[in-house]
């Protein structure tokens, strides 16, 4: 049940000024490895080319809020619904301005869409965004599990496009590793909660079995692949886990073995400290991207559990993640729809249905990067936003797909949940069986009617269509610094503060 209500004819933006920075690229050696010059499994560290901080730029969150200019040595891009906001289209155009972009978290569930200069376009799982900027080197961290066989996949299409990756790419030591048991347990689990309504929806990747194997401390990370004696007893034990729980367990795990003897040789050149490597960016001033997989509703701790991924997609996920001081963040920017979807089950107040949900899943192709799943499509969740809001304290955010919205004659806006009773939730519950339960209140605002994607500057957008971005921007308290159009890497427009 759902109470309208329509918002004013007219809604305040907030009044900020803003202003983009040009800096150029300096040579500079990459820190070593492992304190020798030489990478973790003895092999001579790259050097690359990293953009330096601009002198005088503050490292501090709150800089990033109240300066003219859009500088931080360190920024952070992350997802505020339930993934799939278009955050690897964000990263990769701020990419083209930072030496260093990480991921600091999940696994290769998180799949990203970019699109070059050409509008050529690039599916990825688990290399970050940045790695179509020649210039940058990206980094997959500590907090990320990984599946290498996977991952040289996704090097090998990359580098047949005409994609060097080779000396641009640093997997942490500490990474844990994915094994194809975990994806086998994945589908087991899920068909075990078949018929039962309690079935989570996983990509069956396998994330949430290997983040399971860390948590239960019997996990096996990338830096245990220098001793294969060692890393076979491992994985032989934590095959036996597997063979214990599950009846229908199939899994070689010799073979496994012998198939991973040969990978430990092809991912010694790509294996460093990056802990070590973070901080000595950070410290050298070098500018640091840190992109973020997953989303803030999809959170362990803050998301609509159990119906959530097996990480934290949040901001503290980033610092533990990569082991950067909270200090060292200059800017964190939260990406957000400009409607919501959802993929898998769970509780999705918002959530629409019928023709209106059919035609934007077709206009918004609303697919699963990784899977190919068709998405759950919504109204815009403000009271979900600014939760996600408050957790992460955004500094900007990136309103993606406003393009979709173009042939509506209103657009609606969640603005707030109330009890079956009638009482006013506080905030967004933790209790799913209340959420599915309760009433959202909308806010109705009008549509724009044309077309916007070729639009590329504040003043261009109809008033209507900046009507909803300043909504947007009033109800958060969060300015909209880039609002999305189109697919493309150039369909951005950019929102001055003091527009």
């Amino acid at each position: 049940m759902t109470t309208v209500y329509h918002a004013p004819s007219c809604v305040m933006g907030l009044n900020m000024k803003q202003s983009m920075s040009k800096n150029g690229y300096v040579r500079s050696s990459m820190p070593h490895l492992n304190g020798t010059g030489t990478g973790l499994f003895g092999r001579r560290a790259p050097t690359h080319r990293v953009q330096m901080r601009r002198p005088g730029a503050s490292s501090i969150v709150a800089s990033a809020q109240e300066s003219d200019v859009f500088d931080p040595q360190v920024c952070v891009v992350l997802g505020t619904q339930w993934g799939d906001e278009g955050k690897g289209k964000l990263v990769d155009v701020l990419a083209q301005e930072y030496g260093i972009v990480a991921r600091a978290q999940g696994g290769a569930n998180a799949g990203h869409t970019i699109y070059d200069t050409e509008g050529n376009k690039y599916k990825l799982h688990l290399i970050p965004s940045g790695i179509l900027n020649p210039e940058a080197t990206c980094v997959v961290g500590n907090g990320v599990v990984v599946h290498l066989p996977g991952l040289f996949d996704e090097i090998k299409g990359l580098e047949e496009r005409g994609v060097k990756v080779e000396g641009r790419l640093i997997i942490s030591d500490r990474a844990h590793l994915l094994f194809d048991m975990h994806k086998e347990i994945d589908g087991l689990r899920e068909s075990e909660l078949s018929g039962t309504g309690k079935q989570i929806g996983t990509t069956k990747r396998g994330i949430g079995p290997a983040y399971a194997s860390k948590a239960t401390r019997n996990g096996i990370r990338v830096g245990d692949l220098v001793d294969m004696d060692s890393f076979a007893e491992k994985l032989r034990k934590l095959a036996l886990d597997g063979q214990k729980r599950f009846e229908d367990f199939e899994y070689d795990v010799e073979g496994e073995i012998e198939k991973y003897k040969e990978i430990a040789q092809t991912v010694a050149p790509y294996v460093g400290d990056t802990v070590n490597l973070i901080n000595e960016w950070a410290n050298a001033g070098e500018k640091i991207l840190i992109e973020g997989a997953n989303a803030t509703l999809l959170d362990m701790d803050f998301g609509t559990y159990p119906f959530v991924t097996s990480s934290n997609p949040s901001i503290g996920g980033v610092l533990t993640g990569l082991g950067i001081a909270p200090t060292k963040l200059g800017a964190i920017i939260g990406v957000a729809k400009a409607y919501t979807t959802r993929v898998g089950a769970g509780p999705y107040p918002t959530e629409l249905f019928g023709d209106l949900a059919d035609t934007l899943r077709e206009v918004g192709a609303e697919y699963g990067t990784t899977t190919g799943r068709p998405r759950r499509i919504g109204w815009l969740d403000m009271v979900a936003l600014k939760y996600a809001s408050q957790i992460n304290g955004l500094t900007h955010l990136n309103i993606t797909k406003l393009d979709v919205l173009s042939d509506l004659d209103e657009i609606k806006v969640g603005v707030a949940y109330r009890h079956p009773d009638g009482t006013l939730l506080p905030s967004f519950p933790s209790n799913l069986d209340l959420m599915e339960r309760c009433e959202v209140e909308y806010e109705v605002l009008p549509g724009w009617k044309e077309d916007i994607s070729k639009v590329r500057t504040w003043e261009d957008l109809p008033e209507a269509a900046q009507k909803y971005v300043e909504y947007i921007e009033d109800a958060t308290g969060v300015h909209c610094k880039w609002i999305g159009v189109g697919p493309g890497r150039d369909a951005l427009v950019e929102k001055p503060r003091n527009a």
